[in-house]
């Protein structure tokens, strides 16, 4: 193979890598200053500087701050370097792949905690700042209705076990494990009342186990 070949190979290799690095760096910073400042005082001239880049790299990166916000927010729900769909994400698999409600209920509640350490402070922010910003308004009921949708998947998976209490329905099913999913009421228990993640975790199972299967 020709050297220039492999130089333009290489480099390819190394600007990618440069890239991401880069990436990386702004959301890092903009997520530091978004949780230290709130989300109407960090601009994103303040980002590029936190990152150590120019400011149209933070806008090539991530697009304007409404855009970024959102993408801090994607990524803290996947726990991933990039958004994963909630079908492709590990514990969803597992929940599909178990045998039972018990179990299915067991997985979901030990992936909440991890979630929920990402996810809740920014949740803070957003709930700050969106009475004033439109667009985050829109994030917001986005997400909460996009985790509506996916309990009214994970309940019928449920309801396909046989295992659930007699007389509840998929969307009762669905509106219980979405009311007490949120990151509302893991910060009331875990930020408010001093309640570890473990804790949280160990309760939230035994409480859907207690709420909707058969005895």
């Amino acid at each position: 193979m020709p050297p220039t070949v492999k130089r333009r190979a290489y480099d390819a290799t190394r600007r990618r890598q440069a890239a991401e690095e880069t990436r990386r760096s702004i959301l890092e910073a903009a997520r530091r200053l978004f949780l230290e400042r709130g989300y109407a005082a960090t601009t994103m001239p303040a980002i590029a500087r936190a990152a150590g880049v120019a400011l149209d790299t933070v806008y090539a990166a991530a697009g304007r701050k409404p855009a970024l916000f959102r993408l801090l927010v994607e990524l803290a729900i996947s726990g991933a370097q990039d958004p994963v769909p909630a079908e492709e994400r590990d514990y969803v698999r597992a929940i599909r792949a178990a045998p039972d409600a018990g179990r299915k209920l067991e997985i979901y509640a030990a992936a909440l905690p991890a979630i929920h350490g990402r996810l809740a402070p920014l949740f803070l922010v957003l709930q700050a700042a969106a009475p004033l910003d439109g667009d985050l308004r829109a994030l917001w009921r986005e997400i909460s209705e996009r985790r509506a949708a996916n309990m009214r998947l994970l309940a019928r998976d449920l309801q396909a076990t046989g295992g659930l209490r007699e007389g509840l329905s998929a969307d009762d099913v669905a509106d219980v494990i979405w009311s007490t999913n949120s990151p509302e009421f893991y910060l009331l228990l875990v930020a408010q009342r001093g309640w570890s993640p473990e804790r949280f975790q160990r309760w939230l199972a035994e409480a859907w186990k207690r709420l909707l299967l058969r005895r």
